[in-house]
């Protein structure tokens, strides 16, 4: 039996502050536009695979992934 057979539905959870920020997030935003606690968040987001944080120069953008 293939894992694809018996997972039909795979989710991340996200709690209501992550979701309200991960709505925020249209296109691509520098990450200092964020407040402080924002930023932590976005880094949680990260390391859920669920927001790409990319350096140009000498800041970080964040781009919400695709679903």
């Amino acid at each position: 039996m293939k894992i694809n057979e018996l997972i039909n539905n795979f989710e991340i959870f996200v709690s209501n502050e992550e979701q309200s920020i991960l709505d925020n997030i249209q296109g691509i935003k520098p990450i200092e536009l964020f407040n402080e606690r924002e930023q932590v968040v976005i880094e949680n987001l990260v390391r859920k695979s669920l927001v790409s944080k990319v350096q140009k120069n000498n800041s970080y953008l964040v781009v919400k992934n695709e679903t």
